[in-house]
């Protein structure tokens, strides 16, 4: 009897009761320094830093320095002039070598580059617009509150920490390779990753993203013989390079579709001649009515789950593009600067059911598992094949990469709280031995 009425007693406690000291300490800090988060906000956004604008960008990345240094990290600057960028803040925080290690990822850069009319952070009650103010900087806000509120507990102390703010998540610097080489190595040195991009909501309720699509680039170019139309489809001209494209891209929409994926056609154009500008964008075609079409040219971009998707869908897509029509040919390229899939691993869902607990702790709804197909690429995909990883962990707002971008301001301290103890529960957690 005695059991069960102290069981019934925990169960009227109030959430906050279930937390420890330290972490009502945490929670209390966040919210005694909401102001000052919001106004860290406010500098960030007004500072443009579009991914085009090098100066701008590197200029936010001093901003967050100077909040970094102050916690014991050691913060540097990673150039990236040789990538066209203009470089990632990378900060590292050493604890006791104890618990698992923490990577915590966002971004300087915005889509809203210096000629664009949407500038200035605005705000409006709970509400604040600006360029970048979800996506990302309303997250790094996020990451930095938490992380001051673990210093004020004084559970920052003894955790193993890395920070990566990249300055080119929007347009990434080319060699992709190099552009993403110190955010792998990060989380080759990682245990878990935590991804402070927007958080994912609908009706009111805030959800998990323990998935992420790929994101990889396509050209497709069709030939043909060029001769007048009225041989088309006959034994010497053949189908020319126009229908050749449609035949494929037709097979495409009818062959290919399955949960998860997505194949989407960009650009497309086709003649006599035709071609396509250095960076994927532009195509040029020429021809006459009474011309067969000589080359035919699309981009477009390739999403999957998985890996083993990604894979089995492109040797579907060659297999396609090999069936030709008479007197055709036709090559499918894919570029090399894609962004891999996060999966959704057991790992990541355990992270998931992790932040679970904590909201159950602070008396906040249970977050399920966020469509992956809803969400864009992001930087975590380049580490979640090394490390247990959870996404969107940053503000809840919308309108993300447009002219009026907002965020709910009152989620900057709900998503820094559930941060701080996130974090500080992790980085108690022992490593694994083959960690």
């Amino acid at each position: 009897m005695r059991a069960l009425l102290l069981a019934l007693l925990l169960l009227a406690m109030p959430a906050e009761a279930r937390l420890t000291r330290e972490e009502r300490a945490m929670a209390t800090a966040v919210d005694r320094e909401a102001e000052r988060t919001i106004q860290l906000l406010e500098r960030a956004v007004n500072r443009n830093s579009g991914t085009l604008n090098l100066p701008g960008v590197a200029a936010v990345g001093e901003m967050f320095r100077a909040e970094l240094e102050p916690l014991g990290f050691e913060v540097r600057w990673i150039d990236m002039a040789a990538t066209g960028r203009a470089g990632h803040l990378l900060a590292t925080h050493r604890g006791n070598g104890r618990g698992r290690r923490i990577l915590l990822i966002g971004h300087l850069d915005t889509v809203f580059e210096p000629d664009s009319p949407f500038q200035a952070y605005a705000r409006d009650g709970n509400r604040a617009t600006g360029p970048g103010v979800g996506d990302c900087k309303g997250g790094d806000v996020v990451m930095i509150a938490a992380l001051r509120a673990m210093q004020a507990a004084g559970t920052l102390r003894d955790a193993d920490i890395m920070v990566v703010m990249t300055g080119d998540e929007e347009r990434p610097g080319s060699p992709i390779a190099a552009a993403r080489r110190d955010l792998v190595e990060a989380g080759r040195w990682a245990d878990v990753a935590l991804e402070y991009e927007n958080l994912a909501t609908e009706d009111g309720r805030d959800f998990g993203t323990v998935a992420r699509r790929s994101a990889t680039s396509w050209t497709l170019t069709t030939h043909g013989r060029s001769g007048h139309s009225s041989g088309v489809f006959g034994e010497e001209l053949g189908y020319g390079a126009v229908y050749e494209m449609a035949r494929i891209l037709d097979a495409f929409r009818r062959e290919l579709a399955e949960p998860n994926l997505t194949y989407n056609v960009g650009v497309i154009g086709g003649g006599t001649p035709a071609s396509i500008d250095a960076e994927g964008l532009r195509v040029a075609a020429s021809g006459k009515t009474n011309i067969t079409a000589e080359t035919a040219i699309a981009r477009g971009d390739l999403r999957a789950l998985t890996p083993e998707q990604e894979a089995r869908v492109r040797a579907r897509m060659q297999n396609i593009v090999g069936q030709h029509l008479a007197r055709t040919g036709a090559e499918l390229v894919f570029s090399e600067d894609g962004y891999p899939p996060m999966a959704p691993t057991q790992g990541n869902r355990a992270l998931l059911a992790r932040l679970n607990l904590i909201n159950r702790d602070l008396g906040l709804a249970e977050m399920p598992e966020y469509d992956p197909a809803k969400r864009g690429a992001a930087d975590s995909s380049f580490v979640a094949a090394d490390a247990d990883t959870l996404a969107g962990l940053g503000a809840a707002g919308g309108n993300a990469h447009a002219a009026g971008e907002w965020i709910a301001l009152d989620s900057l301290a709900r998503q820094a709280r559930r941060s701080a103890i996130l974090i500080t529960r992790l980085s108690r957690e022992p490593r694994s031995p083959d960690s």
